[in-house]
């Protein structure tokens, strides 16, 4: 039996990986201004990365359609899937389980199971890899089903904001308070709680934000699975994997944040995702 997995761009999976697991990737749609692209297909992430350096527009995202998930589960089935798992960045983030669960019902292939993994980037990427590596060991739709929703309820992403730009372009954030948190070297903390992107604290400074994403997995050593740091064109990524690397428990998985989460959070954005082990 031949089970493929899908999820969508927020994901923020390395290519390499996406490749080596048969993963498919539906895409968002970004836009800037009157310009749209479909994510990771007409916009690589680095490409995203340096058209946010020299505009003031602020990005925005769109759900796939539910044409683009039909698209892509027929295309699956062509191949020889015989099921499909689809894991989508949370619905209280976007509608693209909407699309995709609409999509699914209205496929008359075969077996398609649609889960919300009620979080973001690298934690929704690594729910999907998981989900494909059970997949390529064997394992039926239902248990692969099964697996994604443990591993949903117990992933972890913890993360600072290294600069308010992104926010104060969207209104979230005034200018006075933006200027007042960049003259005090503020960064805010933020971790995916309740299928949110959610405010979890601030440091003063940028050495002091790693640090605290650091103590927060050191919260949870011994009980780490499947641990990956993610990052939006950080300078001192090389810094922060060092410090991370020894909660590692096998491969490391190292992402870049795309525009889905960037959007909103902006460049030198950190973190990490993972499992927590309960037993």
């Amino acid at each position: 039996m031949s089970i493929r997995i899908v999820t969508d761009s927020s994901c923020d999976l390395p290519d390499e990986l996406v490749q080596q697991w048969g993963i498919e990737i539906v895409p968002l749609t970004i836009r800037f201004g009157d310009d749209e692209y479909l994510d990771r297909v007409e916009l690589p992430t680095d490409e995203f990365w340096r058209k946010c350096a020299v505009t003031d527009v602020l990005p925005t995202t769109a759900a796939p359609s539910t044409g683009q998930f039909a698209e892509a589960y027929t295309r699956l089935r062509e191949e020889g899937a015989d099921g499909i798992v689809v894991v989508t960045l949370s619905s209280e983030i976007s509608a693209t389980y909407q699309s995709a669960e609409l999509a699914a019902r209205e496929h008359t292939g075969g077996a398609i199971r649609t889960l919300d993994s009620r979080t973001t980037t690298l934690g929704l990427g690594m729910i999907a890899l998981a989900a494909a590596r059970r997949a390529q060991q064997g394992d039926d739709i239902d248990t692969i089903a099964a697996l994604v929703d443990d591993v949903s309820t117990r992933t972890r992403v913890f993360g600072a904001i290294d600069t308010l730009d992104n926010l104060k372009k969207s209104g979230r954030v005034s200018n006075a308070k933006a200027m007042f948190a960049t003259a005090l070297s503020i960064k805010p903390l933020i971790e995916v709680r309740d299928g949110l992107v959610q405010q979890a604290g601030r440091q003063r400074t940028r050495s002091k934000s790693l640090a605290h994403v650091v103590n927060r997995l050191e919260e949870f050593k011994g009980r780490i699975d499947n641990l990956a740091v993610l990052h939006a064109d950080c300078d001192d990524i090389d810094e922060f994997v060092a410090m991370v690397e020894p909660y590692a428990e096998g491969e490391l998985v190292i992402g870049t944040i795309g525009p889905v989460v960037g959007s909103h959070t902006g460049k030198g954005t950190i973190g990490v995702a993972f499992q927590e082990r309960t037993a």
